[in-house]
């Protein structure tokens, strides 16, 4: 399969039947953790693509899982008070760099992707993140929602500084998915906003981006259902594992 280079037309029909499995693989992920949409399929698919496009098919989806994730968890107003510095921060910094994602080249923007989730992965097998004091709250949703920015501007993944602050705050299973899914869905409007702006999501790219929810709810469902079966740390520990050699596979392709 050949490499597009921009979002301007529909994906060739080989191509398009690859994303919907892998949107329904990131959909199973993201339904069993909670997490991982993005990684998965933007990962995945900067195989096959320009990683900018990759970035821009994951767009809706992201939106659309997230709006879904926030509905079913509820007490909304509660999250934009408690995480309002955080979300802020991260909104205003992924706007500001999705500028430059569009004058970085393909392989530089799949180098960043690759080490986003290596970063990713290895923090969640092996660090032990200690507790974060009342105190320095504010300071670390600012510091944590700039460099969550920064790496979802360029990546569309800001998971990793997110999931630190979250495990440094001990938060509990409820309050995690419902504070995840806000930040995941507010980060998801200036990204979308901003590559719009930028001419990487095109009318074809929404398009086929808005197509890729069908698979990628259908995979929740079913990530929900293996959730129930299975152990949740288990078959977490083994998604990060595939992460990881997701990662060092997009570096290795970048440079050789």
């Amino acid at each position: 399969m050949k490499r597009r280079q921009r979002g301007a037309d529909f994906l060739d029909p080989n191509v398009f039947i690859a994303a919907v499995a892998v949107f329904l693989l990131a959909g199973i992920i993201k339904g069993a953790i909670g997490l991982g949409l993005p990684t998965t399929s933007v990962g995945l698919m900067a195989s096959l693509i320009d990683a900018r496009l990759a970035v821009a098919l994951v767009v809706v989806p992201m939106m659309v899982t997230n709006l879904w994730q926030i509905i079913r968890s509820g007490a909304i107003v509660r999250s934009i008070r408690r995480y309002a510095w955080f979300g802020g921060m991260l909104a205003a910094s992924l706007l500001l760099v999705t500028v430059i994602t569009a004058r970085i080249s393909g392989d530089t923007l799949a180098i960043a992707i690759g080490a986003v989730i290596t970063i990713f992965s290895l923090t969640g097998l092996f660090l032990h993140v200690p507790e974060l004091p009342e105190r320095f709250d504010r300071a670390a949703q600012v510091a944590g929602g700039i460099l969550s920015g920064i790496f979802g501007g360029l990546t569309s993944i800001w998971s990793p500084p997110m999931i630190t602050y979250f495990l440094a705050r001990r938060l509990e299973k409820d309050e995690f998915v419902r504070a995840s899914g806000f930040l995941l869905f507010l980060g998801s409007l200036p990204l979308a906003f901003g590559y719009w702006r930028a001419g990487l999501l095109t009318g074809p790219t929404a398009l086929t981006s808005l197509g890729m929810c069908i698979p990628a709810i259908a995979g929740f469902a079913v990530g929900e259902k293996i959730r129930a079966l299975f152990s949740a740390e288990r078959f977490r520990k083994a998604v990060l594992v595939f992460f990881l050699l997701m990662g060092v596979n997009l570096v290795r392709r970048a440079f050789w």
